[in-house]
């Protein structure tokens, strides 16, 4: 069986999910954000400054940067509520229509009376957004605390931003823990750039659609069509009863993950099919797949539920 992925309909379109500009907390103005991704060689991006009053809770208008080879999609960081560890929440939403509403987030301080995470990134799915638990391994985040996130599609497993500023880039401990409680999750990689140091084209997403347009967009990455990487590409996916051939440009690694210790690694010179076998996964529900280059660049393909 073809992975769902690859068998839907259009092509890739490689884009960043995660991006501040000067209307909150980065170096530069939004044309200028846009500016730069499209010549990096970037189909779309998502500009997410973050919906705080500090700010005057932006959600920037890039319409005016999209031309017939790049495109934009409006969103937002959004903060309210306090983890367990007394810290704001920060929750992804890619796709918000410009009318959101703020909620009480004054500043990037919890305080009393406002949403929780949880209600804010409800509300956010319920508007039409593509939300991602942000940056786990940065935030703290324990596993009771991504529990109460039920509206996310995804948990950002790496994070380009938190991995050059403080080497904690990662979600990988969040998402396998959640799928194992039975959580059906994507997976996505950003920048969450600011230009404010090399914070930027280091992590993205890949998304299949029928055209390069917001709406197919978020669509596709809330259907799971779409999979991460800092370098990789991954070409198909097809899963067999005792194994899955992945398909990609060259790597050294490709390894499959499950369920607690579960998972196989395949290790050679310049793979490019490569044919994994599934006997270690009897006892896991889902599975996933990396693959790593020479270099150590990565790709990650979103979770399978076997059976």
């Amino acid at each position: 069986m073809t992975d769902k992925m690859f068998a839907a309909p259009g092509r890739f379109w490689r884009g960043n999910l995660h991006t501040h500009s000067n209307r909150s907390d980065g170096a530069l103005d939004p044309a200028e954000v846009c500016r730069r991704y499209e010549a990096e060689g970037y189909d779309f991006l998502s500009l997410t400054d973050h919906f705080v009053g500090l700010f005057d809770y932006p959600i920037t208008d890039t319409k005016a940067f999209r031309n017939n080879r790049f495109t934009t999609i409006p969103g937002a960081e959004l903060h309210s509520g306090a983890m367990e560890n007394g810290e704001l929440w920060h929750i992804l939403a890619v796709g918000l229509p410009e009318d959101f509403a703020p909620g009480n987030s004054p500043h990037f301080r919890p305080v009393d009376g406002q949403e929780t995470g949880a209600e804010i990134a409800r509300r956010a799915r319920d508007a039409g957004a593509f939300v991602a638990i942000a940056h786990p391994e940065w935030s703290g985040l324990t596993t009771e605390d991504a529990r109460t996130i039920e509206a996310a599609h995804a948990v950002e497993i790496y994070n380009h931003g938190c991995a050059i500023a403080c080497d904690r880039p990662h979600g990988f401990y969040t998402l396998d823990q959640l799928l194992t409680e039975g959580r059906k999750l994507d997976l996505c990689a950003t920048d969450d750039a600011h230009f404010t140091e090399p914070d930027h084209f280091g992590g993205w997403v890949m998304v299949k659609a029928e055209e390069n347009d917001p709406d197919a967009l978020v669509e596709a990455l809330k259907a799971g069509h779409h999979y991460s990487s800092t370098g990789p590409l991954i070409h198909n996916v097809v899963w067999e009863d005792r194994h899955v051939v992945v398909e990609t440009s060259a790597v050294a690694t490709v390894i499959v993950q499950g369920k607690g210790s579960a998972s196989t690694a395949v290790h050679g010179d310049s793979m490019t099919r490569t044919r994994v076998p599934l006997d270690r996964f009897a006892a896991s529900p889902w599975v996933r797949v990396t693959v790593m280059d020479r270099a150590g660049k990565r790709a990650w393909t979103n979770p399978v539920w076997l059976g």
